[in-house]
């Protein structure tokens, strides 16, 4: 699906296939870098047979593309207990495009997805040394909220524990 969000510059969303595994690490890893500083962030350390694991698990993933290039992307993984839950992971944004909803635009087609799914929840955490108070913010205009209750499960023990939001669908 095609979406102009400036008359200047078009960006298209498309569902993520197995062969776009090792571009999606690789947008993962340079739109994390500068911004997430902790170098032992999962982040920067992702490959694309990590991506590819998420889809067997039955998860999945979008790409930002412009006419050119792809731009930015996210995935999501059900629970490994709850195939109902889904916790999406690996968001980013190229530096150059910030600052154009693209992010809204990825939750958004995810949800959408999720729903066609009967996903009951969608999941996220945001790194505690990550501008956290900014992407928390963008999560909660899109309908996230903060529970304190919940650990995400795919959580790095080798850094400090991460908010984590959740959206109901129902």
């Amino acid at each position: 699906m095609l979406e102009t969000l400036t008359q200047r510059e078009p960006y298209s969303l498309r569902p993520a296939l197995l062969e776009d595994a090792d571009l999606m690490a690789s947008l993962i890893r340079r739109a994390w870098a500068g911004t997430v500083l902790d170098p032992m962030s999962k982040g920067h350390r992702t490959t694309g047979g990590m991506v590819l694991t998420r889809f067997q698990q039955g998860g999945g993933g979008f790409l930002v593309e412009t006419l050119e290039d792809a731009v930015g992307t996210a995935q999501y993984v059900p629970l490994e207990h709850h195939s109902r839950i889904w916790e999406i992971m690996g968001v980013g944004i190229l530096k150059e495009h910030r600052g154009k909803a693209l992010v809204d635009r990825l939750l958004e087609v995810i949800e959408v997805t999720a729903r066609r799914r009967g996903v009951l929840e969608l999941r996220l955490a945001v790194r505690s040394d990550a501008n956290t108070e900014k992407l928390v913010s963008v999560y909660r205009r899109n309908g996230y909220e903060v529970d304190e209750l919940l650990e995400y499960s795919h959580r790095n023990p080798l850094t400090a524990p991460p908010v984590v939001l959740k959206k109901e669908l129902r």
